[in-house]
């Protein structure tokens, strides 16, 4: 099964920038970021496809960025402007099969990033 390794995230005050990275052991297809707050579902921020096709949630739209380096098996997420409601775990995540959306047929999962943004 892939393995994902994650890296960035941290604390940051509200307007300021965090940057995630996550890299994949194997080739993989869709690769994105979600994330997860206590007592709620974990939720999808951004998807990339192979072509570079990007879906992002409502709530990031314009504020993150989501790329990839296909020879390298690496994804990113650049986060400006952030707000403490972006405080959440964030988890790599990978299909390699298919994905739709921010939707994935059978996604894996890294071990999480905490962001946490204060007012």
């Amino acid at each position: 099964q892939v393995q994902l390794v994650e890296s960035g995230g941290g604390s940051v005050q509200a307007g300021g920038s965090l940057r995630l990275s996550c890299a994949a052991s194997t080739d993989t297809y869709c690769m994105g970021w979600f994330r997860q707050t206590p007592g709620k579902e974990r939720e999808g921020v951004a998807v990339i496809t192979p072509i570079g096709r990007t879906t992002y949630a409502d709530s990031v739209k314009g504020r993150f960025t989501i790329s990839r380096d296909n020879a390298k098996n690496t994804v990113s997420l650049q986060m400006n402007s952030l707000k403490p409601e972006d405080t959440a775990m964030y988890y790599c995540a990978v299909d390699i099969l298919l994905c739709s959306g921010l939707w994935f047929r059978n996604p894996v999962f890294g071990q999480g990033t905490q962001v946490t943004v204060s007012s």
